[in-house]
């Protein structure tokens, strides 16, 4: 039905080609809503799902003006044309003035008036068509009267097959609409493209509702000859809320958060660090570097940490300032060991940039994989006590410090957690972008110490082959005797930090699966967490509780008659949840922005015997405990603060950030565009992360 409308169709979601849908987000790049539509099963029958959907596609018109603004360049002449060639391959065009439709195959190696190709001409001496070599300038000038203002220094476009190419003049070829831009966006594109696709609840039932009835279910012949009809009003499901879980502060002061809200004003920190041996290093940003130390050392007062003055802040020297990111870096560090007579116990790091700086990925590689040194970032444009306040909260957890706890942590008294020793475990996979087929995948997997808290992880980082999403080190067995995978390191972690004790129970939140792949998640992942434990003990056998947590889903949920988010810990298990298995779905922020998305929880195994009530409110509380808790780490992450609950557990959340950030840290080479591609060309081994020092492993 959609594609003879002439929709773009992407998996379950269709986009019309209409300008009013089109939101441009910079780079020659367009965010272009549609709507996702998809029949399930549920436990009140057969329901359609339906929700508005967002996917990106390059912005139709001119070939050159969209390569000027994708390169961000004035003019044509300054242009990449390497990066051109890899940007423009297999798009459409059309072409002036046949308005034929061509794909893209590459570009000409020489400039327009210089390349030149075999023309036919009929008539020659003999009767028979005759040859001649000419250019393609002057055949389009001369031969087809078309004038060229501006091509005939610049590539051509070649739309022919390898051996029989067949060019085109630039200007002459225009991009055609909806064709999907697949490359990672910029962080300045990703910014622009939430802002401009938001919606409220109340704005987005409206669309929802207009959606269905110009859509026009009821008149699709397979579904009246099925019986089947669709009623034109949402589902209507009861919903329950969970009370925000008490939390614990330094000098211990309680405190019950309001609307999933909480701060940290007029509160002390739980378990403050000193900070001692440090520095400030700046890299140009421009800011009164003096006046934000004075600041951060009074606001540390104020939270309960004991700053000491820095021995020196080391400022960039202006020769640098346009080098390379990894020769600043370098020059830094030869500046900053030239001047401290020992080991810092953390660097303080000015960035000048606050969207991902450059920088950012040297400075810490440099930092945690060489010299072993505790290192914050900050881009210090805005500065102000609650900005200072978030600092010093990263820094403390990152130096071994606690900020605030859950009463029952405290109490303990967490149903079944609390009285049996229980790791709680969160594993993620990160991937390249569509484009990028040879980036290794990250795995990400995260675990507790410290039982019974469940707010102090530990994570572990490895690489694994491009676009795996099972993640195949978790058990690596290297010899009768030694195992080298993920599930080791923190089994023995758990041991080592909860007073020499095994996990009884083990709790596994995967992140990143669909459901096509829940039965590989129990038969390869678990197995192999069950070889690890067995490998460390063969009479250990553990009870397993398996959660799949999803967020890229299309299930919303609305107050009726309010035109605010459903409050946060609300809680959906009937009606529209699978009609055989236990799933749930669980709403724990506070949706300030746009509309709320609840996350979907499905329980695949449960030896445990948790009751629904008790695994909810764990989730729930699993929710609040991710502000910055002391975290560990075999190799480095930085984990974002919050004073909200998040979207999804914060094993989870921790496991994203890891692999995310990881990726960052490594920068791994983008050989795809450029590879050949030849099915008999061995696979090239996947690059491993570097080890840190031991002194910043629990970073």
């Amino acid at each position: 039905m959609s594609i003879c409308r002439g929709c773009l169709l992407v998996r379950q979601s269709f986009f019309h080609n209409d300008p009013k849908n089109f939101a441009d987000v910079g780079g020659g790049v367009l965010g272009c809503r549609g709507f996702h539509s998809s029949f399930r099963t549920t436990q009140s029958g057969l329901s359609l799902n339906i929700d508005v959907s967002t996917t990106m596609i390059i912005n139709p018109g001119p070939v050159v003006d969209f390569l000027i603004s994708n390169q961000n360049v004035r003019d044509p002449f300054s242009l990449d044309w390497a990066k051109a060639k890899r940007t423009l391959k297999n798009l459409r065009i059309k072409t002036s003035p046949s308005n034929q439709e061509f794909k893209i195959t590459g570009l000409s190696e020489l400039p327009c008036k210089d390349q030149m190709f075999t023309l036919k001409v009929k008539g020659g001496r003999d009767g028979d068509d005759a040859t001649e070599e000419v250019t393609v300038y002057d055949y389009f000038v001369n031969h087809r009267k078309i004038d060229l203002r501006y091509s005939g220094d610049l590539p051509c476009i070649n739309v022919g097959k390898p051996k029989r190419p067949t060019y085109f003049p630039l200007e002459l070829c225009s991009l055609v609409s909806l064709q999907r831009y697949t490359k990672a966006l910029s962080t300045l594109q990703r910014s622009s493209l939430v802002e401009k696709s938001r919606q409220k609840p109340q704005e987005r039932m409206r669309v929802l509702s207009d959606a269905l009835k110009s859509s026009n279910y009821g008149s699709e012949p397979m579904l009246r000859n099925c019986g089947i009809s669709i009623s034109s009003s949402f589902t209507e499901v009861e919903g329950r809320v969970l009370q925000a879980p008490r939390l614990k502060f330094g000098n211990g002061e309680d405190f019950n958060p309001r609307n999933g809200r909480w701060n940290f004003n007029n509160k002390k920190i739980i378990k403050p660090t000193k900070i001692e041996r440090w520095a400030v290093v700046n890299f140009s940003a421009r800011c009164d570097v003096r006046g934000l130390v004075r600041d951060l050392i009074k606001c540390g007062q104020m939270k309960g940490i004991v700053i000491d003055q820095p021995f020196d802040v080391f400022e960039e020297s202006g020769q640098f300032r346009r080098a390379p990111p990894v020769v600043r870096v370098e020059k830094m560090f030869e500046l900053v060991q030239s001047k401290l007579p020992g080991a810092p116990q953390f660097l303080l790091c000015l960035l000048p940039d606050r969207k991902n700086s450059d920088l950012y990925g040297p400075w810490k590689k440099k930092n945690l994989a060489e010299f072993g040194i505790v290192t914050q970032c900050i881009a210090p444009t805005r500065v102000n006590d609650q900005y200072l306040t978030n600092v010093l909260l990263k820094i403390n957890a990152k130096l071994g410090g606690l900020n605030s706890m859950l009463g029952v942590e405290h109490s303990p008294s967490i149903p079944i957690v609390s009285r049996t020793p229980t790791i709680i475990i969160g594993m993620d996979v990160s991937h390249g972008s569509p484009g990028q087929s040879d980036i290794p995948s990250i795995a990400a997997v995260v675990s507790s110490r410290e039982w019974p808290l469940i707010s102090k992880y530990r994570a572990c980082v490895r690489t694994q082959s491009p676009k795996v999403e099972m993640i195949d080190n978790l058990f690596k067995k290297v010899s009768d005797k030694e195992d080298e995978g993920i599930m080791r390191e923190l089994l023995l972690d758990f041991y080592s930090s909860s007073g020499s004790r095994k996990p009884d129970n083990i709790i596994i939140f995967r992140d990143g699966v669909s459901e096509s792949q829940f039965n590989q998640v129990l038969n390869i992942e678990l197995d192999q967490i069950i070889e690890a434990c067995k490998f460390l003990d063969e009479k250990w056998n553990p009870k397993f509780l398996v959660i799949v947590a999803q967020k890229n889903h299309h299930t919303k949920f609305f107050q009726p008659g309010s035109p605010d988010n459903v409050p946060p810990g609300t809680v959906i298990d009937n009606k529209i949840c699978h009609p055989r298995n236990y799933d749930f779905y669980l709403c724990a922020h506070n949706g300030m922005i746009g509309t709320s998305r609840p996350t979907h929880y499905h329980v695949l195994l449960d030896e445990i015997g948790f009751s629904p009530d008790d695994l909810q409110e764990l989730v729930h509380s699993l929710s609040y405990v991710s502000e910055e808790h002391h975290c560990h780490f075999c190799r480095d992450m930085l984990f974002n603060l919050s004073k909200n609950p998040i979207y999804a557990v914060a094993p989870i959340c921790y496991a994203h950030l890891a692999a995310t950030q990881m990726g960052q840290f490594m920068k791994f080479e983008d050989n795809s565009e450029t590879s050949s591609g030849h099915g008999d060309t061995p696979a090239p081994p996947v690059p491993q992360l570097p080890k840190l020092q031991d002194n910043v492993s629990s970073s």
